[in-house]
């Protein structure tokens, strides 16, 4: 096994920069957990093929890497230009008009999302480009939406649209979308990350959506609702409850809810979803800079380092390895960060049991093993698990120990690749509990991870091989 001895996860975006096999082997043995296809871009066969490809390299270094399909979601965006951009002046008048068909000007230009006049009125503002280029509704008339130019600058084609304060009537799940599920059960994606859920509603529709287009695969993934809209805000936890995880995807979040609003907000989400065993993503602009240049700046250190001591399971880089100059640089200096970070932590773990309640015999039995882990100063936590749903529950804690998941599914045993801490591993166990934990221990001394006198905590469930059946927790020590 190609080994990485750290505990936070790396998602990296492919793309151009990242499509060659030299480059993206090179990433992955950097220390990429996770790779993300961004649907907004190329067709079904492109991430199709990348997706075979990862595979393909994946099985030759001998670790399994998660593959994340990322949903375009709705196209709230301007239209086209006639000379591609125009340069927009603040106090001048600028029409954004739903019926235009010609390309647009100085003056005006249609819209990718027609429905736009119904969601805006008079007092609104709407942020255009990332936040960088702001309009001041004055009216609206039909089709039309009169505002003058706040602040100016420079607007190309399909350049994104947000209201600022939320209420873009947009549904989360388009036409487009719904065909990108059927190409990623095609290609069995471990993660589906939808973009723009306001409700648990939306989760459900994909859910169900991918339940029924992985059938014929047997395939279920796991879901990320990407946090991205103000109207999700207050509805979190119900959003919470109804995905796998979250993803603070902090560009389109930032335009809505303003910019100063988000790393207060990141470091809730971080915690409700540690809190409720959800997955956490933390995404966006993390090393940007690194997209032209060779290493990142102390600013984005400081980013990834707060994200990591914070608690999230993976930090997300997107242009940087999509389309930047330097991909397998910026993997290795996220890499390296991630650890510094992780050497500094020292958060006591006792702290996390305060007011602890476990309603669940296997829930209790996970938090049991870390704890006596911990205090034990045992090398290695191993969890044999069918769902993977042990080792999770493991990672939500700020334990220093490796917890070594060892599971008989390969669909488990990669979604496990996103999991904070989590090493997993495919050991096809022994119906025999006995047997099965000698073979465990076996492939422990097999990889260096535990010698003579090392101790370790194992878990397992009686019988074995019954998802959600863990009940046993045994302290071993080698011979």
């Amino acid at each position: 096994m190609s080994a990485i001895h750290r505990a936070t996860k790396i998602v990296a975006t492919l793309g151009p920069a990242s499509s060659d096999e030299a480059v993206l082997e090179t990433m992955l043995r950097a220390g990429v957990n996770v790779v993300r296809l961004n649907f907004s871009h190329g067709v079904a066969q492109d991430h199709i093929a990348r997706a075979g490809l990862v595979r393909e390299i994946s099985q030759r270094m001998g670790r399994e890497v998660a593959i994340m399909a990322d949903l375009q979601g709705p196209k709230v965006r301007v239209g086209k230009f006639a000379q591609g951009k125009v340069l927009l002046e603040n106090g001048r008048p600028f029409v954004l008009d739903a019926a235009r068909t010609e390309p647009g000007n100085v003056e005006a230009a249609g819209l990718d999302y027609k429905e736009l006049p119904r969601d805006v009125k008079p007092g609104d503002v709407l942020l255009l480009n990332d936040g960088l280029i702001v309009l001041d509704v004055n009216r609206v008339l039909g089709e039309q939406i009169f505002t003058t130019v706040r602040v100016g600058g420079e607007l190309s084609n399909n350049k994104g649209i947000n209201k600022q304060g939320g209420g873009l009537s947009a549904p989360a799940l388009t036409a487009k979308d719904m065909e990108d599920i059927k190409v990623a059960m095609q290609l069995q994606a471990d993660y589906v990350a939808v973009s723009f859920p306001k409700t648990a509603t939306d989760m459900e529709m994909a859910r169900q959506l991918a339940n029924v287009a992985g059938a014929e695969f047997r395939h279920k993934p796991f879901l990320i609702a990407k946090i991205e809209r103000a109207e999700a805000i207050p509805r979190l936890e119900e959003i919470l409850a109804a995905s796998d995880g979250i993803m603070v995807a902090r560009g389109d979040l930032a335009v809505e809810v303003g910019n100063a609003a988000v790393p207060a907000l990141q470091k809730r989400m971080i915690r409700m979803a540690r809190a409720a065993d959800k997955l956490v993503i933390t995404a966006t602009q993390m090393m940007e800079s690194m997209i032209t240049n060779p290493v990142p700046t102390r600013a984005e250190v400081s980013d990834v380092a707060n994200a990591v001591l914070d608690g999230t399971d993976a930090v997300m880089l997107s242009a940087e390895t999509a389309a930047g100059r330097y991909p397998v640089e910026t993997v290795r200096a996220m890499d390296e960060i991630c650890r510094a970070a992780e050497d500094a932590d020292d958060a006591p773990l006792d702290d996390d049991f305060v007011g602890q309640d476990f309603k669940r015999i296997d829930h209790g039995i996970a938090m049991g093993a870390i704890f006596t882990a911990s205090h034990l100063g045992a090398k290695a936590i191993v969890a044999l698990t069918d769902s993977g749903f042990t080792a999770l529950w493991m990672s939500r804690h700020s334990v220093r120990i490796p917890i070594y998941a060892l599971t008989p599914k390969l669909a488990t045993q990669r979604k496990m690749a996103l999991f904070r801490n989590v090493r997993p591993l495919i050991m096809d166990t022994s119906v025999d509990r006995d047997t099965a934990l000698a073979q465990a221990e076996e492939r422990l001394r097999e990889r260096d991870i535990v010698g003579s006198g090392d101790v370790y905590a194992i878990t397992c469930g009686e019988p074995m091989g019954s998802p959600g059946g863990t009940n046993m927790l045994k302290i071993c020590r080698v011979v």
